[in-house]
Parts: C-alpha cells; sequence; structure tokens
C-alpha cells in the first residue's frame, strides 16, 4: 500500500522559492522587509524539515514490517516512537539437516533418536537377533523464531523477556505428505534486575563450554543438558537457583522408565563463574531430592542426591578447547539427556540413587576466516546396582565427532559431520551408530 504524498510539502516549498526570489530581487523596498523575509524562511524550513523527519520514520517502519512479513528473513526491530525505553525484536533462524544411519543391532523407529543423537536410544540386542538398520531423513525441525524486549522502568530498574520456540520433538505430523509439526516451548522466562523467573537453561549448565556441531547437539553423553521452568538470583560471580524438580526412577529388576511427579523439594543450584579473554569456567553444585509414590501398594519413599559440575573453554588464539567433566548421585535427567535414571527401587520400595561420571572435550580449529572444524570426544559411565536394575540398563556410552563448517558469511553456515557412537548395557550386549549429517544454517 502507497503512502499518500502530503501537497503541504509543495506548498511550502512553493513559499520558500517566493521569499527567496523575493529577498534577492533587486527591487527590495527596504532591509527591513528582507530581515522579515529571511525570518519567515527559517521559521518554514524548519517546520518542514521536523515534517519530513516524521514522515520518513513512519515510513521506514512500514517498509521494514512489510519485507519482514514478507520475506520472514531479516530481524526487525519494532520502533517504539519517541520512547527510548522500550524495545521489541524479533529473531531466530532456519536450518535444515540431512542424515544418513546406520546401526548395527536394528532400526532406532519413529522419534527424537532420528532427528537427533540421543545416547541411551542407540539400539542393541543380542548377536543372535542382531541386525543392521539404516534411515535416511532430511528435516527442518530445528529452525526457531524467538521474541525479545526490553524495559526500562522509572524506578531506574531494568526488564527483559526472551520468548523462543522450535519444532524438534514433536508428536504432531509425519513425512508422507506436509511434514506439518507443532512448535514447542524452548525458552520463556523475564528478568528484572538479578533476578530471572521462567523456563531457561539450567544453572547447573554451561552453554559456554558446549561444542560446536554440524548437529543439534554434539557429545550429548557427556554434558549437562537442558531447560526448565526456575528462579535464579546473580550475584556477581555466583547464581543461585530453584529449579523444577523432575525424577526419573529405574524399577525393581529393571523395565521401563518411571517418571512419578510426586516430587515436593525443588532442585536447588549454585554456580560460580569466571569469564576473561582467556575463556570461561563453571563450577555447578546441584542439590535434589528424589522421590517416589505408588498410593495402590502405600509407598512414599524419597532419598537425596548430589551432583558436580566443572565445565569451560579455553582460548588458543582463534582456536579453543572446550572441555566437561560431571560426576555425581543421582544426576538422572540432568546428563546425557536421560540415559541413567535418577534412582532405582530397591526390594523394599526405597528409593537409592545411581552413580554416573561423564565428560567431553571438543577442539576448534579455524582453518582461516570462513572455514573452521570441531574434534568432539564424548562418554559417560554408569554404576549401577544390577541386583535392583538388571542387565538390560546401560553401563556405558561413549562418542566421537568430526565435522567440518563454512560460514560465507557470518548469518550462514554450511557444513557436515560425522558421529561415531557406541553404547553398552550391563549384559556385555552393545549396538553401534554412524551417522553422517548434512546441515545449512541461516540466522535472521
Amino acid at each position: 500500500m502507497q503512502k499518500k504524498i502530503n501537497t503541504s510539502y509543495f506548498k511550502k516549498l512553493a513559499l520558500i522559492s517566493a521569499v527567496c526570489a523575493a529577498s534577492m530581487s533587486p527591487f527590495t523596498q527596504a532591509e527591513s522587509d528582507t530581515n522579515t523575509r529571511i525570518e519567515q524562511l527559517e521559521k518554514i524550513v524548519k517546520e518542514l524539515q521536523q515534517t519530513l523527519n516524521q514522515q520518513k520514520r513512519s515510513l521506514v517502519t512500514t517498509q521494514d514490517l512489510s519485507m519482514a512479513n514478507a520475506n520472514n528473513l531479516k530481524s526487525v526491530e519494532i520502533a517504539s516512537g519517541s520512547d527510548p525505553d522500550h524495545s521489541y525484536k524479533f529473531g531466530g533462524f532456519i536450518k535444515v539437516t540431512g542424515s544418513a544411519s546406520e546401526y548395527s543391532d536394528g532400526d532406532i523407529g519413529k522419534g527424537l533418536g532420528r532427528d537427533i543423537y540421543v545416547p541411551g536410544l542407540i539400539p542393541v540386542k543380542d548377536s543372535a537377533s542382531a541386525y543392521k538398520g539404516s534411515d535416511t531423513q532430511m528435516q527442518a525441525k530445528e529452525s526457531r523464531i524467538n521474541f525479545v524486549s526490553k524495559h526500562n522502568l522509572a524506578n531506574g530498574s531494568k526488564i527483559k523477556t526472551y520468548l523462543e520456540m522450535d519444532f524438534l520433538g514433536s508428536s504432531q505430523g509425519n513425512e508422507r505428505v506436509s511434514n506439518s509439526y507443532s512448535p514447542r516451548l524452548r525458552h520463556a522466562f523475564f528478568t528484572y534486575d538479578n533476578w530471572l523467573f521462567g523456563q531457561t537453561w539450567t544453572t547447573f549448565q554451561n552453554v559456554g563450554a558446549l561444542p560446536e556441531s554440524a548437529d543439534f547437539l554434539a557429545a550429548s553423553e557427556g554434558i549437562i543438558f537442558g531447560r526448565q521452568t526456575q528462579i535464579r538470583y546473580t550475584n556477581g560471580n555466583f547464581q543461585f537457583s530453584l529449579e523444577n524438580p523432575e525424577t526419573t526412577i529405574t524399577p525393581n529388576g529393571g523395565g521401563a522408565r518411571i517418571v512419578n511427579n510426586s516430587d515436593t523439594v525443588p532442585d536447588f543450584i549454585v554456580r560460580y563463574n569466571l569469564k576473561g579473554n582467556w575463556g570461561n569456567m563453571s563450577a555447578a553444585l546441584l542439590a535434589r531430592q528424589l522421590a517416589y509414590e505408588d498410593g495402590a501398594n502405600k509407598i512414599n519413599e524419597s532419598t537425596s542426591a548430589l551432583g558436580l559440575s566443572l565445565t569451560g573453554k579455553f582460548m588458543l588464539g582463534k582456536d579453543d578447547i572446550r572441555w566437561n567433566i560431571n560426576t555425581g548421585s543421582g544426576m538422572g535427567r540432568y546428563v546425557g539427556l536421560n540415559t541413567a535414571n535418577g534412582a532405582v527401587i530397591n526390594a523394599t520400595g526405597s528409593l537409592e540413587a545411581i552413580d554416573s561420571t561423564s565428560g567431553s572435550v571438543a577442539y576448534r580449529h579455524h582453518w582461516n576466516e570462513r572455514w573452521r572444524s570441531n574434534f568432539i570426544l564424548s562418554a559417560m559411565m554408569i554404576d549401577n546396582d544390577t541386583d535392583l536394575t538388571g542387565m538390560s540398563v546401560t553401563s556405558d556410552v561413549q562418542s566421537a565427532q568430526v565435522n567440518l563448517l563454512f560460514s560465507p558469511t557470518k548469518s550462514m553456515t554450511l557444513g557436515g559431520g560425522l558421529l561415531m557412537a557406541n553404547r553398552e548395557i550391563e549384559s556385555g550386549d552393545d549396538g553401534d551408530l554412524t551417522r553422517l549429517i548434512l546441515t545449512a544454517k541461516y540466522g535472521f
């Protein structure tokens, strides 16, 4: 829709021309008349300049929003008029991923394990029934969109809001016709000075130590990873949070995971951060209560758990090394995308926390300004009491990945990676995964 031209511009321009002509005429009657006309001219020019600036701001804002809605290619700052205390911004990225996977011990089936690397979903069968499975797929579910707003309050405080969605893990949709997938909530929080309220990365996790990958998430068995609702307070280098509790349990003798939703005490996390030109380091302590309730058998049990995470990124010129070390009792879902549960039920119905240790190291090398590679190793070891858990639970899992990434512009990344992983269960049976990943991503 075109903007109507304000005809008052031309009237004012005509008047300016007339004033100029009169002031330059050799027939000017008096110097005082000339001064009067000059004053009129200055007033008209000032008014015209103000009007032009107003119209220009309005036109630019309208054009930017129209382009963003039509093409969805640029992050647009929505003008807040003359109020500098409030701003709003859209952003995100489009990411397309293609993968070809081979499994030594059967097909992984449908679900999240086809889209991203989930260590606990690598198929494992005994040698007698094992067969090779494979799949190839292309998907854009990792694409995401976010909305940010910032506000300066009258009392001097600041508020920031952040909302983000993508389409991974959707139970809706299929690959037959439309590939329609429902959005999922990733982040939804606001900050008020040093406080954070809402859903975002767990404070137990150091996002700055995550390896860069062609996949959605590299080294997932060796890192802390999770998003959940929390209340967090930051004081200098320290962070303290109360976060949503959720206990995952292995039944006595083994079997399907129990998610009991009987937790009453929030998970507590304290973290200390260091940051400099050399990189960053974090130390985080997790304290939680694991709970299980079975009304039919009149069982209401709980046990305590502790976890420690040391993480960091060290700069080596333009290159860097990122590392993660995690160990503790009852960490469960916080590590390895819930490869191990937090606790197991013993013969009396009580809970016993499951110990685990994991770690990863990744070296990123820049070949030049546009090309870079990441070399990643990751592993997790679980200390199961097999008299309680049975022999089909995961005992250890490890992976290695190498990738080559190319950024023709700052906002675009093209590349590929090769992932090789192995999962072993307590019986001694194991399964391998080999996956070639190709990706194209553009941030806006």
